[in-house]
């Protein structure tokens, strides 16, 4: 088996990864040599067609399409050259200072995260969109939360140079989201640090990675030839593989018996499409897909209300039913408002990560009644939402009916039934996850201290959204970063010590 040196390892690409590399490429100059293995492919400027069912195997795991343990639910990250930061749609929101103060990581403070956050936010260009750039379906949120008198905010995008092409969750094709694959990998190779795409690491052991490098068929070819690797990490290895892989990495790898939480309090911001139709076309195949959120619900109902667009194949699995009525909303398609809901689960122990016979993630996740009442209630504040927009008629996945007519519209929270909504009855996804390797105070209640160290073991740390005590209540994408930037400092101040 062909062996690799390096001084330090890190393992994944996205926010966390991307972060870590970039902050630690100066250390090449001093004569250590850094290697990034990411799992996914690094593709090709003309491969971001923009095709959904294409993009999506190329872009997620398992299409975007992984089921919990018991298929109740979806989720979707990404697996590329920058990770998951390819696929989102660039919100770029700072933590608010009562979660961290709800986490309570002792030596974690709020300022410093808001420090941090905001150094990634000025280096990947967030910024406002002008209100010109704004499109049809965000106007409609806006206009709908405004009537009501919910409390809504623009969200602070990482763009430069958008063309408004829509696609951001297939991976923009104009290189004007500005992901880690766009800024912070980049600017750590031109300092000499080598990423090796399509490499996945199966275990990791006293400072040694057993990884195999493939080849999938597309994007550029790998910096290594395919095969089975031994890589040793004469100083370092850094887990930044997300809130599934990371844990995954480190059951498999046997620190699941000196660390008790590994792979638990998982929180995954349980989500939902909801879709209303209008009498006239609505300009969703053009401009930025995401540019309000509403807060209005955030602390007493647990939930945050988004603009969103989302491709046909994905709408159409998030409607509930078949047949005519189904296919007669699809035919709707261009004159759908669209909402996505996020509700803000608790952190309990045993939602967890787990591994199958063949060492491979399961996510073991439990929708509890109240995550079940926040998506309850969510559905019949999008509905007014919706109406108050002007709508023609919704689809409540848990209503007691197909469509919802604007002339019902004063009877929404009579025909979305609590009851309802139930698990696999309804189509919930996520795309925020969060935690498995959380930080805290010792083995007994967490995985890491607050700088990414993992108890116990000197050489080893995690630097990605694993990291979360608890959900992170926004968008988390600036705070994977933050967190990120403290680990690669606590290693750059630890580096003699970590030579010696």
């Amino acid at each position: 088996m062909p062996e690799r040196d390096a001084d330090i390892v890190i393992i994944g690409s996205g926010a966390g990864g991307g972060a870590v590399a970039s902050v630690l490429a100066p250390l090449v100059a001093r004569g250590l040599r850094i290697v990034v293995l990411e799992w996914g492919a690094k593709l090709r400027e003309e491969e971001y067609t923009g095709r959904e069912v294409e993009m999506a195997s190329r872009l997620y795991f398992d299409s975007g399409g992984t089921f919990t343990k018991d298929r109740s639910l979806t989720l979707a990250y990404g697996r590329a050259y920058g990770g998951s930061t390819v696929v989102y749609t660039g919100t770029s929101l700072t933590v608010p200072e009562q979660v961290i103060g709800r986490w309570a990581v002792p030596g974690l403070g709020f300022a410093d995260v808001h420090a941090r956050s905001l150094k990634y936010a000025a280096e990947n260009n967030v910024h406002l969109l002008p209100e010109e750039d704004i499109n049809d379906n965000n106007r409609l949120f806006l206009a709908g939360c405004r009537a009501l008198g919910y409390h809504v905010e623009q969200f602070p995008l990482n763009l430069k140079g958008c063309r408004g092409s829509s696609l951001c969750n297939l991976g923009c094709p104009n290189r004007a989201k500005q992901g880690s694959h766009r800024v912070q990998l980049p600017r750590a190779e031109a300092a000499g640090v080598e990423v090796v795409t399509n490499c996945r690491v199966r275990r990791i052991g006293e400072r040694l990675c057993e990884a195999v490098v493939a080849n999938p068929g597309y994007g550029e070819p790998s910096a290594w030839e395919p095969g089975e690797y031994r890589v040793r990490a004469k100083v370092i290895v850094v887990c930044a593989g997300g809130a599934v892989n990371s844990p995954a990495l480190l059951l498999r790898s046997g620190f699941g018996d000196r660390l008790p939480v590994l792979g638990r309090y998982l929180s995954l911001h349980p989500a939902l499409i909801l879709v209303g139709e209008h009498e006239q076309p609505i300009s969703n195949f053009n401009g930025h897909p995401k540019s309000y959120y509403c807060d209005e619900f955030w602390e007493r109902e647990r939930f945050l209300l988004e603009t969103c667009f989302y491709f046909p194949f994905v709408t159409a699995k998030n409607l509930i039913g078949f047949g005519a009525e189904h296919s007669e909303l699809m035919r709707a398609f261009p004159r759908l408002q669209m909402i996505l809901v996020l509700a803000l689960d608790p952190a309990l122990p045993d939602n967890r990560v787990r591994l199958d016979r063949s060492g491979e993630p399961v996510v073991d996740y439990t929708l509890t009644p109240q995550v079940l009442d926040s998506l309850h209630a969510s559905m019949v504040a999008s509905a007014k939402v919706f109406f108050a927009a002007g709508a023609r008629r919704v689809h409540a996945p848990a209503g007691s009916r197909f469509f919802i007519d604007a002339a019902d519209a004063d009877r929404v929270a009579e025909l979305i039934p609590r009851e309802n909504v139930k698990p696999g009855k309804i189509s919930i996804t996520s795309a925020h996850l969060m935690g498995g390797c959380r930080m805290g105070r010792d083995a007994t209640d967490s995985v890491t201290d607050s700088w990414g160290r993992v108890h116990g073991v000197p050489w080893l740390f995690v630097a990605d959204s694993s990291l979360f005590p608890q959900c992170s209540e926004v968008n988390p994408y600036l705070t994977v970063m933050a967190l990120a930037d403290r680990v690669a400092e606590g290693i750059t101040t630890r580096i003699g010590e970590l030579l010696a």
